[in-house]
């Protein structure tokens, strides 16, 4: 999968925004992050499309990361027990975007739209 069909399934998960929230910080231009209800649910480096970091089920990660390739723990910006690593080159698309929308309901769940 490449960082434009990527992109694509992302806003296709609905009321999705992305935005480059670290631009004005060094080195921090091409981190595009998606949002629902405000919040982050993914992050991915566009220049350097290797690796997305997603938000996961805290008892699930230690098996996804012992038992699935291409699944290691997010860089050290990251609380290791709530966001995973997926490895672009290495994991399976499908499995990817399986975890990006996992990822994407937690958020949306957790910070449900106020009427």
């Amino acid at each position: 999968m490449n960082i434009e069909s990527f992109r694509e399934y992302c806003l296709s998960l609905g009321e999705v925004e992305e935005k480059l929230p670290f631009a004005k910080m060094p080195g921090g231009d091409s981190v595009l992050a998606f949002y629902v209800n405000g919040h982050t649910f993914c992050y991915c480096d566009i220049d350097d499309f290797k690796t997305v970091i997603v938000k996961c089920q805290a008892d699930c990660i230690p098996e996804l990361l012992e038992t699935t390739k291409g699944i290691c723990p997010p860089d050290s910006h990251f609380n290791a027990k709530y966001w995973i690593g997926l490895e672009t080159q290495i994991i399976e698309t499908e499995l990817l975007k399986d975890l990006v929308a996992n990822s994407y309901e937690i958020v949306r769940t957790k910070y449900k739209k106020k009427a």
